[in-house]
């Protein structure tokens, strides 16, 4: 039988810990998976008169890279239609973007923005100084870790908050020392009151800015990634890209299990899973223990500079135990968003009680500030860590003078993003980037997590410069141990007989680079179940 493609390259490179020689040029793929790697001889074996060839000289084709963290809808409208605050150190820089914007608005319309910075605010978040340079104006400005919003007393008065608001799980609408709200709203329950509020955005428009992004991190070398999350309109965005064209990658989304729900909340993400088209599907569940050190809603053993960082943001810690158990005896892998040491305590805990899934293991997310004790639990249980180091790149300072490094103090920050140590113990690390919080190209990613610094900015110290990995290592993360995450593994991450073809053909060997030289090594092409998509220069955003 023949072959639908044979694709031909320079080198074949699967980021093993003990690489061979490393001889393997051909690949070819039938009905969406390898069927045959080698040399030559593939050809010879494989090519008929209907086998499309395909040559990349001088390329190296590896396993397509997964971004095992990210948020593409709601992440794509926001970037889509918000004003993007990113790169602005100064609220006098704030207010000019938002002046500009305003210039092109009518001043009784929503201005909303994301990636605002909480470190403009030298005296705390708060959205009243926006009333004094923009009265009347709604604005809502989404802070750089998605977990809060400073909106204006405008749109404080449009959705009516009073500040005796209530809420299931640690959100909070936070009251100035008038005793009305300041404009700062933490956490996602009560960010939902003001989010209810945004102009809709037609399906067509919402679904192109999708499919617009996606074809950008397919541009970038993703070939999949872990949506950890399934709201509205997630399901209609997807079902409108498939009825007109084709996601540029495979999407694995996880529904969100809200803080203090309850069985009949958790029957129906049970029932959403499988749920799918030809390139999305609902797999796991997703679980928020905490919420941000930035914000002080992360859980920690002992509170912060300013005393908070100390509370779950389930309430009831039980409730998220028995919830574990419930999606656990269902089969259904679940994910902890779990940032302070005392909330990946208690997810290890409770994973070591529940054990896991029989589809694919438990994970926890962003692990962002961890003592010793707990580095060798991950291999020991089998959890898979999912990590973000280009949040320590990129959101704090080696000097520690940022929100976040000031608030738990300098010992906790010392610990922060421990990659290197989590590897050094045997753990399966999977890297993501959780955009739009962090950047979405994963050259940049990876080249961050082994400089430990912005690889665009090579005056910056780095931060935790010990916690470095290797290039082979860091590609592993984002290839083999995705897969790994979604019990996948014989299925993707590695370049073999019986894998999908899933594929990122690079035009150099990223082995081969330094990280500055990684960041812009061109994606010739992605495969996705061994369909082509070619790339250029151009299919990059500026």
């Amino acid at each position: 039988m023949n072959a639908d493609l044979i694709l031909r390259v320079a080198r074949i490179e699967n980021f093993d810990p003990a690489p061979g020689p490393g001889t393997d040029t051909v690949v070819a793929v039938q009905d969406g998976s390898l069927v045959a790697v080698g040399g030559e001889e593939v050809v010879r074996s494989w090519a008929g008169a209907a086998t499309d060839l395909l040559e990349f000289p001088g390329a190296t084709l590896t396993p397509g890279l997964t971004d095992a963290h990210a948020h593409p809808v709601w992440g794509a409208i926001e970037v889509g239609t918000g004003l993007d605050l990113g790169g602005l150190t100064t609220l006098d820089a704030v207010y000019a973007r938002i002046a500009d914007r305003l210039a092109e608005q009518a001043p009784e319309a929503w201005l909303t923005g994301f990636d605002l910075d909480v470190n403009v605010f030298e005296a705390g978040p708060t959205g009243r100084p926006l009333e004094q340079r923009f009265p009347g104006v709604p604005i809502s400005l989404m802070t750089r870790d998605a977990h809060s919003l400073v909106i204006s007393p405008a749109a404080v008065d449009r959705i009516g908050l009073t500040g005796a608001e209530t809420f299931d799980d640690a959100s909070e609408i936070v009251l100035g020392d008038d005793g009305r709200p300041n404009g700062f709203v933490v956490e996602l329950r009560a960010m939902d009151l003001v989010l209810a509020h945004y102009p809709e955005v037609p399906l067509p428009v919402a679904a192109g800015h999708v499919a617009a992004r996606l074809r950008e991190f397919a541009a970038s070398g993703l070939t999949g990634l872990h949506a950890l999350d399934f709201a509205a309109p997630s399901e209609e965005v997807y079902r409108e890209i498939e009825r007109t064209g084709e996601l540029a990658l495979r999407v694995r989304c996880s529904p969100l299990v809200p803080a203090d729900s309850g069985p009949e909340v958790w029957e129906a993400v049970a029932a959403q899973q499988g749920l799918g088209g030809r390139r999305w599907h609902v797999a796991g569940a997703k679980f928020m223990l905490d919420g941000t050190a930035d914000n002080g809603s992360a859980w920690f053993e002992h509170p912060d500079v300013l005393g908070q960082n100390r509370r779950p943001l389930w309430k009831d810690v039980a409730g998220y135990r028995e919830a574990v158990r419930f999606f656990t005896g269902r089969g259904i892998p679940t994910a902890t968003h779990a940032i302070g040491d005392q909330a990946v305590r208690t997810a290890l805990d409770v994973i070591e009680e529940c054990g896991h899934a029989a589809s694919a293991p438990h994970r926890i997310e962003h692990i962002e500030s961890i003592p010793d004790d707990l580095l060798p639990r991950f291999a020991a249980l089998g959890v898979v860590v999912g990590l973000q180091p280009a949040h320590a790149t990129r959101m704090t300072r080696a000097d520690q003078r940022d929100n976040w490094s000031h608030r738990i103090g300098p010992q906790r920050a010392a610990h922060g993003w421990r990659t290197r140590d989590l590897l050094d113990h045997g753990a399966v690390v999977a890297i993501g980037s959780d955009w739009p919080v962090g950047v979405g190209d994963p050259r940049t990613v990876l080249a961050d997590t082994q400089l430990r610094r912005p690889v665009d900015r090579p005056a910056t110290a780095p931060v935790q410069p010990g916690q470095r990995i290797g290039a082979r290592e860091a590609y592993a993360a984002m290839t083999r141990a995705p897969a790994v995450a979604a019990g996948a593994t014989g299925r993707l991450g590695r370049i073999a007989p019986g894998y999908l073809a899933d594929l990122t053909v690079f035009a150099r060997n990223p082995l081969d680079l330094t990280p500055e030289q990684q960041a812009v090594n061109p994606v010739l092409a992605t495969l996705v179940g061994g369909s082509v998509l070619r790339h250029s220069p151009r299919d990059l955003a500026s």
